[in-house]
């Protein structure tokens, strides 16, 4: 089967500031797949040279089998794009801008549009310029469902939602997938995609520094605890504890990081009493340090590079 998305040595300069390089990236058909990466990682940046919105300095992509470039309006019909920031004609509607959408592209489902606009409890009666961030989105995210594409690509997909419509998008994604079509998924929070998504690409400082399925992902995951004892407990107990690392005892409090699975550490704690235990949440740029060191500096000249530069709208 044709790969949904394959590029080669990939690479964006925007000037002398770094947009990615050598990015080789393949996503399969009939997945759902998720782009990790901090804010001004490339993550958008891919995405432009993807759907042919910028050019890329050298390398290239293809989506759907075409090429990227030369073959930009047969994928502009099989492909919807939700950007990461919406720019939408603020004095229509909602149900106004997802007719324009449907008259553009042709063949809308009118039933299916509207199960969406219900799904997604989106008022369609509304001005676009009166809706919050989060309802822009929805008329972004049934832009993009409405037509039932071969490939969705969404940036940022849930900024601005909350969790139940987020569990409804999800369920979307799920169904686009059962269906045989692909959905490729830019974030920078991984809860968001590691129970959602097939495989996982993550990209740091331009760079594409891993594709892993969610288990590997899993068993490689980083917790911060945090264990209160009901009296002072001895460090050395915890030193050969698996994974573990930054261990500090601050009298019966114990704090540490956990690399993989808690069971050695669950079963030595359980030899004492414990009062509580906390779980800390850790940052995707921690796990990124923690995997893969450092890297290449700060990362400020990609997020110059990669802000600001989002498409005006959605193309659906």
């Amino acid at each position: 089967m044709t790969p949904a998305i394959e590029t080669s040595h990939l690479t964006k300069y925007y000037g002398k500031s770094r947009g990615i390089v050598d990015v080789d990236l393949t996503v399969e058909a009939g997945q759902i797949f998720g782009f990790l990466g901090p804010n001004g990682a490339g993550k958008s940046t891919t995405i432009r040279l993807l759907l042919d919105l910028i050019r890329p300095t050298s390398g290239s992509a293809k989506v759907l089998g075409m090429d990227a470039r030369r073959d930009r309006l047969a994928i502009d019909r099989r492909v919807s794009y939700v950007p990461g920031e919406l720019a939408l004609y603020g004095e229509l509607t909602g149900r106004q801008l997802l007719t324009y959408f449907g008259n553009l592209q042709g063949a809308v489902d009118g039933g299916y549009r509207e199960k969406l606009i219900e799904r997604l409890e989106l008022d369609p009666t509304k001005k676009i310029k009166s809706l919050s961030r989060g309802n822009k989105q929805k008329v972004g995210l049934v832009a993009a469902f409405m037509i039932r594409p071969e490939l969705l690509i969404l940036d940022e997909p849930t900024a601005g939602l909350d969790p139940f419509i987020q569990l409804e998008f999800e369920h979307l994604c799920e169904e686009a997938r059962e269906e045989g079509r692909t959905v490729f998924i830019s974030s920078h929070q991984l809860p968001e995609v590691e129970h959602l998504c097939d495989r996982v690409g993550i990209i740091r400082e331009g760079r594409l520094l891993a594709v892993e399925s969610i288990s590997a992902l899993k068993d490689r995951a980083l917790r911060k605890l945090e264990i209160d004892f009901g009296e002072p407990v001895p460090a050395e107990a915890f030193a050969d504890v698996p994974g573990i690392r930054d261990l500090s005892i601050d009298d019966s409090t114990l704090r540490c990081t956990v690399m993989g699975s808690l069971d050695t550490l669950v079963k030595t704690a359980a030899r004492y009493e414990v009062c509580n235990l906390r779980s800390v949440d850790t940052s995707l740029e921690e796990i990124f340090l923690a995997y893969y060191g450092a890297g290449e500096g700060s990362g400020e000249g990609a997020a110059s590079s990669d802000a600001g530069k989002e498409t005006s709208d959605a193309a659906a």
